[in-house]
């Protein structure tokens, strides 16, 4: 089988394969986030924050691997704070396709529900160490689905705790059009831009920190006046003993 570009590779859900029989550690994280919303000349604006603990499980059924991601945290609006939990499932096949996942992630929490994978192969964790300047890549926001083009690179080495971690960084952007998924009543024309870092462990290949940010700019389309608007979705994971990346000598 011809094996997935490092691109593809790197920006989907998943793609490691666990053998049979062999069941991987839980992973814990933390989970930061925040949401900003303005429109107009700042007469309408929003800020929801995040903040909890999530759980990656590795598994396999039969043919299949199964990865769950499960987040408990708060959501806070400024007014009030409330509990939440979400969850997201995804199973592999042994060719390494065939994904089947089950979404309960409406705040984009969980680490399985981000712009890069939760676990490389080894593989690609090769080609990533061999990986250099940029490569170009398109690409659909995990938010509205809007095409993004753009490149990532290697982002050096260094340690996280006490692992040896590798890192990658990307930047893009592409045209937005229409309604967002939590604001189904609002539509926009305008630009979407997303850029982020993640670093994995060397021996693992799992991921450890991952930091990201999409922001959205445009118009009101359905409003008198074509109101400005500004969007933005951060968000933080690490694993639970992962301090900020040290860089080390071979950073370069």
């Amino acid at each position: 089988m011809k094996r997935a570009p490092l691109v593809t590779t790197l920006l989907i859900l998943i793609f490691a394969l666990v053998p049979a029989g062999i069941a991987l550690a839980d992973q814990t994280y933390t989970v930061a986030g925040r949401d900003t919303f303005s429109i107009g000349a700042g007469d309408i604006r929003s800020e929801i924050s995040y903040v909890g603990t999530q759980t990656l499980s590795v598994h396999r059924h039969g043919h299949l691997t199964r990865y769950r991601a499960h987040v408990i945290y708060r959501r806070s609006d400024g007014t009030a704070s409330t509990a939440a939990t979400g969850e997201y499932l995804a199973d592999i096949a042994d060719a390494g396709n065939g994904v089947d996942s089950a979404n309960g992630d409406p705040d984009y929490l969980t680490v399985l529900n981000q712009p890069f994978a939760a676990q490389l192969d080894p593989p690609t964790l090769a080609d990533l160490r061999h990986l250099k300047g940029a490569v170009p890549f398109d690409f659909p926001s995990p938010i509205t689905g809007a095409s993004l083009h753009g490149y990532l690179k290697r982002a050096g080495a260094g340690t996280i705790g006490r692992h040896g971690a590798l890192g990658v960084s990307f930047e893009a952007a592409g045209p937005m059009s229409g309604a967002l998924p939590d604001r189904p009543g609002l539509r926009l024309n305008g630009t979407i831009t997303m850029h982020g870092v993640a670093y994995y462990d060397l021996r693992s290949a799992l991921l450890l920190t991952l930091d990201t940010t999409v922001t959205i700019t445009g118009n009101v389309s359905n409003r008198l006046g074509k109101d400005p608007v500004t969007i933005t979705y951060a968000r933080l994971i690490r694993a639970a003993t992962a301090p900020a990346v040290q860089a080390s000598s071979a950073a370069r």
